[in-house]
């Protein structure tokens, strides 16, 4: 399955949007969070740049690479873990919004699956399938 009509399936294009959407509700949290919301020091932290790794992703995931998605999910695990970590270790609005941070990118990370695992070239090509199968298996000795 090639981009252009990886981009025409609905359900594809649902996911991918499901991504991208995330993902600026990701920086923009990231964003507000730390500079005003519930900021680390008063008038904001130099945390508010951890919002910077998630424009990486963008561009790719709007164009539908599966390559990008592949990467980015690796990615995302650094602010599921940092959603872990400070909805249980902190109180009141930052622990509220590591909770909204957690939720983001738990649903970023299952739709960036869920994409790659619908365009995995065994299911777009169905011919690869069955020769890595071949290719797996060895040659019986006559």
């Amino acid at each position: 399955m090639n981009q252009s009509t990886t981009l025409l399936n609905p359900s594809l294009n649902r996911l991918r949007w499901m991504a991208v959407l995330t993902l600026l509700g990701l920086i923009v949290l990231s964003l507000l969070w730390e500079r005003w919301l519930a900021p680390i020091r008063p008038g904001g932290s130099w945390l508010m740049l951890k919002a910077v790794p998630l424009l990486l992703p963008l561009r790719g995931l709007l164009h539908g690479k599966r390559y990008t998605y592949q990467w980015s999910s690796l990615l995302i695990l650094a602010y599921l873990t940092e959603g872990l970590v400070r909805a249980s270790s902190d109180n009141g609005t930052s622990q509220i919004l590591a909770m909204i941070e957690l939720t983001l990118a738990s649903i970023y990370f299952i739709s960036v699956l869920m994409f790659c695992r619908e365009t995995r070239p065994s299911l777009t090509h169905p011919g690869l399938k069955s020769q890595s199968r071949k290719a797996a298996k060895p040659e019986q000795a006559k």
